[in-house]
């Protein structure tokens, strides 16, 4: 079976907007900014053969804040810029009670399902507390990218919390990497 890292959107992959000490999503795809260092952090775990799928809440296209086009476009940006194998979202919001909106693991078994994924060998990168529970309810090993906002903690508390996606990266390669196997050519 394969492993992966299931990555949120919004803080992770590319930089949220705060206001009041919460995080959104940019508007659209001129407003994203991907951080320093983010590529190159993702090709590191690709290498070492790592499935990279992100797994996103995007409940403003129920509230009728953004549209789906919209979504796909950034979400589409984001796969062009970045070494990414597929993308998982979730359009609904809370009072849909649907099994894909994290803190609930639906996008994750959908993923493991399509693709092989050993979620026991796997990992939830996130900036907020449901994607640590989601992670953790997944049976994945879980990793906050603590970006110090004003909401409360997981449930679950995370295996790991890093400043910034390289020390998540680093972190997974430096405790949980195989190697990956060299072909000698006689």
């Amino acid at each position: 079976m394969k492993r992966a890292v299931f990555l949120d959107r919004d803080g992770v992959l590319n930089e949220a907007v705060i206001r009041e000490g919460k995080p959104y999503p940019p508007a659209d795809v001129t407003a994203m900014r991907i951080p320093a260092g983010t590529a190159e952090a993702l090709g590191r775990l690709k290498e070492r053969g790592y499935l990279l799928i992100v797994v996103t809440n995007q409940p403003d296209v129920r509230r009728g804040h953004v549209t789906r086009e919209t979504v796909e476009a950034m979400n589409a940006h984001l796969r062009d810029q970045l070494p990414l194998d597929d993308v998982f979202t979730c359009y609904h919001d809370d009072g849909n009670n649907c099994d894909c909106r994290k803190p609930k693991p639906g996008l994750m078994m959908r993923a493991a399902q399509r693709y092989g994924i050993d979620l026991k060998k796997s990992f939830m990168i996130g900036d907020r507390w449901r994607d640590i529970d989601a992670g953790a309810n997944a049976g994945c090993k879980t990793i906050l990218l603590d970006l110090g906002y004003k909401e409360r903690e997981p449930a679950s508390p995370p295996d790991f919390r890093a400043s910034s996606l390289r020390d998540a990266a680093e972190w997974i390669l430096s405790n949980y990497a195989e190697n990956v196997c060299e072909v000698s050519r006689n």
